[in-house]
């Protein structure tokens, strides 16, 4: 799904749970999954690791034609800038990467310096 997230896709978040500190992480990818349930830890059966994911209200309700819950996930790529610092993300970031520091249940995130260019680019525009 769309990692360009809107505050009514996310309606039913009631919490953001962190399976990683994202004080440690410059950015984390997200996207919309469909699960089976709402409120336990959703399958993962991408590359890299999962970081955190979210867990829906009581209100929730399953899309009608699968069953499934739209849940948002929070993952990290194997050649992410977490793991290959001086790699492909050494500055710049993937396009559904946002910064951790703002994700709130029921908010998309935002991108911000420190995600978006990374430690060595703001190091290098500081006075």
């Amino acid at each position: 799904m769309s990692s360009l997230l809107t505050e009514s896709d996310l309606i039913h978040e009631e919490e953001v749970v962190w399976l990683e500190n994202p004080e440690n992480l410059d950015y984390v990818r997200q996207a919309l999954d469909k699960t089976k349930r709402r409120n336990t830890k959703p399958p993962y059966a991408r590359d890299g690791r999962m970081v955190g994911y979210a867990l829906l209200d009581d209100e929730a309700a399953p899309d009608p034609d699968s069953g499934l819950y739209k849940r948002r996930v929070f993952f990290l790529l194997p050649h992410d800038r977490d793991s290959l610092p001086n790699g492909l993300y050494r500055e710049g970031a993937p396009g559904e990467a946002i910064d951790p520091r703002t994700i709130q249940p029921g908010k998309p995130g935002a991108k911000t310096p420190r995600s978006q260019r990374g430690p060595v680019a703001m190091a290098s525009s500081t006075p």
